[in-house]
């Protein structure tokens, strides 16, 4: 037996035991932002007139959910849309379904329907706001102008360039007829208190769903400065829109907000901290809002990963290194394969450990879906590169494809629809 192998056992430390420790955390995280957990603590006080509850996201049918069993004296009312597949029984507030990342044709009916739902309210009436990650697709209306395949069209080139989720919702914001504090606006003078789950680094409100119930400080100057940095090639109708100043969004000061963080990075974080020293593992929270190309962030903190393994710095061994936040994936003219943010670290990392022994990852979405596919993430193991020898992982990497390597060597991490979203968790293990 190797000396290597030797020390791993003389730790307690394997590899069906550190997948199951790297699966466990990943699985804190995801209840940690359990809408049925963290909701009802975060709840105003109860109208005296109507309640009207609203909303867009991949958690907010589950939230409308817990809103019921909350407040089952109130009479609730309204609607709320989430990404097909998604959607969770309600028997007082209405749930529809529509298309993530890419809107649909269902994602502008849901947006319609949603701002009609609080026309017309008085001062003593309530609206409700749920929001979630993924809203800004799920609640498309275009502007004056423009139409859904003048969004979809953006949205598609918005998801190639590598820009961050910041950066495209101050352009979804100045082509939308509902976001970037339009909906609070068309509530007037109802109360508006919006309760939502994190997925964005930051927590800027006005970021997560591109803000619907939120003052927006972006411009439309803002907006043009993007399209160019990105030379980004859009439909004449957006090109028109965005080059006039007329009909901005919502300035600071202008809405009485009442916004409530219910679920966040650094809070799933903090959890998934406690559960490592549980389960024997010293963590060390990286951060919880990190940005940056998916692969050179792999790089970075296999970087990290060897100077523990090798000098204990910044902390011993066995530990945990933990991150959250949004990576992107600037795909380019090229074709590519199947892959999303995290398997793309996740392939980086691989590359860049170059079969370190003792050192383990996963990296996930806490919505259950990276990307487009069907898996959250995936788990990185001290052999992955020997196991993928014969599929080429440094051209797969170069193409994108780092779903298919994974899921040839079976392991993908699936989880379903989580019904939650506090962006990717990243858990670097070295024992």
């Amino acid at each position: 037996m190797a000396r290597s192998e030797e020390g791993e056992q003389r730790m307690g430390w394997d590899d069906a035991r550190a997948r199951a420790v790297l699966r466990d955390l990943f699985d804190t995280a995801v209840a940690a932002a359990d809408p049925r957990v963290v909701l009802a603590r975060h709840l105003p006080e109860k109208p005296s007139g109507r309640c009207v509850v609203v909303g867009a996201g991949k958690a907010t049918a589950l939230m409308a959910a817990a809103l019921e069993e909350a407040w089952p004296d109130v009479a609730l009312e309204g609607v709320v849309v989430t990404r097909y597949g998604h959607e969770v029984p309600c028997k007082r507030i209405t749930v529809l379904q529509s298309s993530h990342p890419v809107p649909d044709a269902n994602s502008e009916a849901a947006a319609r329907q949603i701002l009609s739902a609080v026309r017309g309210l008085g001062p003593d009436d309530l609206v409700m706001a749920l929001m979630s990650g993924g809203g800004s697709a799920l609640l498309a209306l275009p502007a004056e102008g423009l139409t859904l395949a003048d969004k979809q069209e953006m949205n598609r080139a918005l998801l190639a360039c590598g820009a961050t989720i910041t950066e495209m919702n101050c352009l979804r914001k100045h082509l939308s007829g509902i976001k970037g504090g339009r909906l609070a606006a068309a509530a007037a003078p109802a109360r508006v208190v919006t309760l939502a789950i994190s997925d964005v680094p930051g927590d800027d409100p006005s970021v997560i769903g591109s803000g619907p119930t939120v003052a927006d400080a972006t411009t439309f100057a803002d907006a043009r400065a993007l399209v160019a940095r990105y030379g980004l090639k859009l439909s004449p109708a957006v090109q028109a829109r965005l080059a006039q100043d007329a009909d901005e969004t919502p300035k600071p000061g202008s809405l009485d907000e009442d916004f409530r963080l219910i679920a966040t990075p650094a809070m799933a974080l903090q959890a998934v901290a406690a559960r490592a020293r549980v389960l024997g593992l010293a963590p060390l929270v990286l951060g919880d809002a990190l940005e940056g190309e998916s692969r050179e962030m792999g790089t970075v903190m296999a970087g990290i990963a060897r100077s523990v393994a090798a000098h204990a710095e910044p902390l011993a061994a066995p530990c945990v290194l933990l991150s959250g936040g949004e990576t992107t994936v600037t795909i380019g003219d090229r074709p590519v394969g199947r892959g999303g943010r995290n398997t793309e670290f996740l392939l980086g990392l691989a590359v860049a450990l170059a079969g370190r022994k003792r050192i383990w990852a996963i990296a996930g979405d806490t919505d259950g879906i990276d990307g487009t596919e069907d898996a959250a993430g995936a788990i990185v193991t001290p052999d992955t590169l020997a196991r993928a020898a014969g599929l080429e992982p440094r051209k797969i990497l170069a193409n994108h494809d780092s779903y298919t390597l994974f899921d040839a060597l079976g392991d993908l991490v699936r989880t379903g629809p989580t019904l939650t979203n506090v962006n990717d968790i990243r858990a670097i293990l070295i024992a």
